[in-house]
């Protein structure tokens, strides 16, 4: 089944604790800290794979997980990294971060690779923070959670020709023609529901990849008909060939379905309007030559110079091939819109702070400080002294002070309340 569009959730593992250990052996039976750091959590990466042509494995909004880092151990041993966990999507698939509204990556090519979210950091056993004055410390640090995001997936599928047009105007039958797709073709509107890629063979050297969008209405670019899911497909085409029906069998007028199509390209994309487009006009095995060159003479009053052919009977078909091919030879790839910068978002805090008041709880907001605390085992007097050591050195006790803090006061600091002997 082909699915466009997805949500999904990810999440980056959690980092391992530090532990508290000693050594402790018949060589040294007061021997000093040992105790090894956590492992840090496994990150969440999508890969962009040729192979892959549907965003349907994501279906039932699924959620990613990476591993998490092991605990340190004894004789300082750091705790194993968590397992990444790897996502492969079509390439052409857009990355959206719902929370903040922004573009994450463009995984337009093969092999495109992205960290959605990174794991969380491993705590530090105690051996890190001996000192000459802290030679046998009861310290260690738990480990983070990992980063969350909720993601919108959009595949734009990949081509190099879009063929656009009315339903019922021969697009799946002329990409059945011009290459070796098989696509579903019946004589009723609709009967194509997803876009068909082909490759299309110029001269048994050169070759271009065409996509049948399913047939457009009026009010396409406005969701109407899922006409606005189409349309995406079209956004990264370089050539467009606009097909008419020039037998007008479903007895609409073929220069009206023209500037129609066209303003529905416009009120999507004004990018989409730029595009070099070939003009063809189908069907003319049911018409006579003089009807043709009447049609011809129509579009051509308009400013439009229209290819007729007959899918049915193959009319004209070589030359739309090579007419096709050296518009995209003359077309000019240029940048639209900024290209999606390949990153992941993260915050990296500031050293700062802000000391506040509640009643009678004291209230201390700031990256570095609150990421302090969320990590640091305050199950120890040690750690205790050290968390007051910290907090002297960035300030934060000068502060509160100030604002009249004693000791005995309750203190929030991120998710974490304790009353701090000053």
């Amino acid at each position: 089944m082909f699915i466009d569009e997805a949500t999904i959730r990810v999440q980056g593992g959690r980092g391992g604790d530090g532990v508290i250990s000693f050594i402790s052996n018949r060589h040294s039976p007061q021997g000093g800290p040992d105790g090894g750091n956590g492992g840090s959590g496994g990150s969440v990466v999508m890969r962009a794979l040729s192979g892959l042509s549907t965003l349907y494995a994501f279906r039932n909004e699924p959620k990613f997980r990476a591993g998490d880092g092991k605990n340190g151990g004894k004789n300082t041993r750091r705790g194993a990294r968590g397992a990444d966990k790897l996502i492969l999507v079509p390439v052409g698939t857009l990355v959206r971060d719902v929370t903040r509204g922004e573009t994450l990556v463009d995984l337009s090519s093969p092999g495109d690779e992205v960290i959605l979210v990174h794991g969380g950091e491993g705590g530090r056993g105690n051996r890190s923070f001996t000192t000459s004055v802290r030679q046998a410390p009861r310290i260690c640090e738990r480990g983070l959670k990992g980063e969350e995001k909720t993601l919108r997936l959009e595949l734009k599928l990949i081509a190099d020709v879009g063929i656009i047009g009315y339903p019922n105007v021969g697009k799946s039958s002329l990409i059945s023609c011009i290459s070796a797709k098989r696509a579903k073709v019946a004589d009723y509107p609709f009967t194509t529901l997803v876009p068909n890629l082909g490759v299309v063979d110029v001269d048994g050297k050169y070759q271009f990849v065409a996509v049948d969008i399913p047939g457009l209405i009026e009010g396409a670019h406005a969701g109407r008909g899922l006409g606005d899911r189409f349309l995406r497909h079209v956004e990264r085409t370089r050539v467009l060939v606009h097909m008419i029906d020039l037998a007008m069998l479903e007895g609409r007028d073929a220069l009206e379905d023209y500037h129609h199509i066209n303003a529905e390209l416009a009120a999507f994309s004004e990018a989409l309007m730029k595009r070099p487009q070939v003009v063809v006009g189908n069907k003319v095995d049911l018409l006579g030559s003089e009807e043709i060159e009447k049609s011809r003479k129509r579009f051509a009053a308009n400013g439009v110079e229209i290819l007729p052919i007959s899918v049915a009977n193959r009319r004209g078909i070589r030359e739309l091939i090579m007419k096709v091919y050296r518009s995209l030879q003359a077309a000019t790839v240029k940048e639209e819109e900024p290209a999606p910068l390949r990153r992941v978002y993260r915050y990296h805090g500031e050293e700062g702070f802000r000391v506040d008041r509640d009643g009678d709880v004291f209230i201390v907001e700031g990256e570095a400080v609150e990421r302090l605390v969320k990590k640091l085992n305050l199950d120890s007097h040690d750690a205790w002294e050290y968390l007051s050591e910290r907090l002297r050195k960035m300030g934060v006790l000068r502060e509160l002070n100030r604002r009249g803090f004693a000791s005995g006061d309750l203190l929030r600091i991120g998710d974490v309340e304790l009353e701090l002997k000053n």
